[in-house]
């Protein structure tokens, strides 16, 4: 776990600031009167001391993260309510010493501290002075877990493992085949040539195909997913990725498509609706077997009971998803039992459905295999409402 006394953000900072303001003069802080604003509505820990070091506010999430009642730090001193220390073992509350400490001083940022036990929290302090350089009148302690932090490290850590493996492979590739034809072209028939280029024009595609990835993950993740919506017909899209896999090989009686008409007007990005088509399908044939069956037709929009939106639901007769996994099959790394892939595919899919203002789901199918249904709303431009 973290404690945090730097500034956490956005609404929090204010709720922070209200509580600040509160400080000033209550001699305990509760629900504010003006704003209904109470310490206990806050997601992270909040710990104020007053101008003698003692606690007058320890809310809910503070309890929780230090495991010490309310009642227990309510009225101590702040040292031994808050009992933290460094990475190195020295008392937190020695080193800093708010109360005595520069008077030009307003806070400390946030850092990693110690709990007595060991445990981790992050940790950051606001000293809120009557004049700038005044006494301090009222010290706000606030405190975060680190498990979020940690597991956005870990996934951070496995996203650059695999993206680096999935680099090596096609790139090794690359390398090799140009440097033999630079050095050997006179001694490669056409045909030789022909095949070594075709191997480094595939290669090249499945690096383009993963930066894409990181691209849209990235966009995905920050909100700034951008969404070019057209009108889409997207029975027509699902009869193209369907000729497109026959024309790679695929037999087309291993496809049924189920159009039920009408389809209500569909406003979306079509680029964006291909890439989940595409991702949908592929699955289905790589890791599905017997008939991938396609179906297209209106349905209730997501959240809004009197519009009509476009599902479409894939589904295939191969093993399906282990019921303990269908909670995982839209984060990312995940691959299912096969290997193979970057397991980036159905988060992204996910990303770019919500982004519409729509819904993706999994199940398992009628013929026992994997099924995905995704609801798309019309999305009309504010122009044609």
């Amino acid at each position: 776990m973290a404690v945090s006394m730097s500034r956490p953000g956005g609404t929090h900072t204010a709720a922070v600031r209200a509580i600040e303001d509160a400080a000033r003069t209550s001699p305990v802080i509760g629900p504010d009167p003006a704003t209904g604003l109470d310490p206990d509505d806050l997601p992270d820990g909040l710990v104020v001391a007053d101008e003698t070091g003692r606690v007058i506010c320890f809310n809910r999430a503070a309890a929780r993260i230090t495991t010490t009642p309310r009642a227990a730090a309510l009225g101590r001193s702040l040292e031994h309510a808050l009992p933290l220390e460094d990475l190195k073992g020295r008392r937190w509350w020695d080193l800093t010493d708010p109360y005595g400490g520069l008077a030009t001083r307003v806070g400390q940022p946030e850092r990693n501290l110690l709990l007595p036990g060991g445990r981790e929290v992050l940790v950051s302090a606001r000293y809120v002075r009557d004049t700038p350089a005044g006494p301090v009148r009222r010290l706000v302690v606030s405190l975060r877990g680190t498990e979020a932090r940690r597991r956005t490290e870990r996934s951070h850590a496995e996203l650059i493992a695999i993206v680096a493996h999935e680099l090596r492979s096609p790139l090794t590739s690359v390398k090799g085949f140009t440097a033999t034809l630079l050095a050997k072209w006179e001694r490669f028939t056409d045909d030789q040539k022909r095949l070594m280029l075709e191997t480094v024009d595939a290669d090249a595609n499945r690096v383009n195909r993963l930066i894409a990835e990181l691209l849209d993950i990235s966009r995905i993740d920050s909100g700034r997913l951008e969404l070019r919506r057209q009108p889409v017909d997207v029975s027509a899209a699902v009869e193209r990725h369907v000729q497109a896999l026959t024309a790679n090989g695929q037999a087309p009686d291993r496809f049924l498509v189920r159009t039920r008409q009408p389809l209500p007007d569909l406003w979306a990005d079509p680029d964006k609706v291909d890439q989940v088509l595409g991702n949908l399908l592929e699955n289905a044939v790589r890791h599905g077997e017997g008939t991938v069956t396609i179906e297209v037709a209106p349905a209730p929009a997501p959240g809004k009971s009197d519009e009509i939106g476009t599902a479409v639901t894939v589904s295939d007769e191969g093993p399906g998803i282990p019921e303990e996994s269908m909670g995982r099959v839209f984060t990312r790394f995940w691959r299912g039992s096969k290997r193979g892939g970057t397991g980036l595919g159905l988060y992204i899919v996910k990303g770019i459905v919500e982004a519409h203002g729509g819904t993706i789901t999994v199940d398992r199918g009628p013929a026992g295999g994997a099924e995905f249904r995704f609801i798309l709303p019309v999305s009309a431009p504010a122009y044609l409402v």
